[in-house]
């Protein structure tokens, strides 16, 4: 073989489409990690991702689905990863409770400080606000079902809930951002929670 036909780039394997879906929202990922989510364009993702406009636009439709899709992403390893620390905790209060708080604060972290930036787009339209509402439901439903065995003949409140929620999203921001530590922002989570119960037992 002559050396030109050695310099002859080999043809790149083409990508399912599981593959390609993949790779597209990896890139997405990265695109709002070094850039904000304003930079997260479909044609800006085609250009990183080096495909052709039409591959991105039949993968998510908008950035509207794609941007959806990123957050939903992110939520359900949210969910799973909770459920399995759940599974694997002590049965007492306590332990439930600072296994919801870790796994909260821990996967926001993981995600890294683009998840901030996804949530706050999710205003920007009824769409995907809610998109974000109903993946909200589903994590206090999620709360609710662990919490309520510790209230005896109480039910957990949906106003308690949505307050623990809304603590656990500034908290995992603040620690994001590097206003406070993950640990500072796990416990005082943990104590939010219990507080939440302790309120609702009879």
């Amino acid at each position: 073989m002559s050396s030109m036909e050695n310099a002859l780039p080999r043809p790149r394997r083409r990508l399912s489409r599981e593959e390609r879906h993949r790779q597209l929202l990896d890139v997405s990922w990265r695109l709002i990690r070094e850039e904000g989510t304003d930079a997260l364009t479909l044609g800006r993702l085609a250009e990183q991702a080096d495909v052709a406009k039409p591959v991105v636009y039949d993968h998510f439709g908008t950035r509207t689905g794609l941007l959806a899709e990123l957050y939903r992403e992110f939520d359900d390893r949210q969910t799973a990863l909770m459920e399995a620390a759940l599974r694997e905790s002590g049965p007492a209060l306590k332990d439930k409770a600072q296994v919801m708080a870790a796994s909260y604060i821990d996967c926001v972290l993981t995600q890294g400080r683009e998840i901030p930036d996804v949530i706050a787009a999710l205003a920007s339209s009824p769409e995907l606000e809610k998109v974000k509402h109903e993946c909200q439901v589903i994590f206090m439903d999620q709360c609710r079902s662990v919490l309520t065995p510790f209230v005896g003949a109480g039910t957990i409140a949906s106003a308690g809930l949505w307050a623990m929620l809304g603590a656990a999203e500034t908290l995992s921001y603040a620690a994001a951002t590097g206003e406070i530590n993950a640990r500072q922002a796990e416990d005082e989570l943990f104590e939010i929670i219990l507080a939440m119960v302790s309120r609702n037992a009879r």
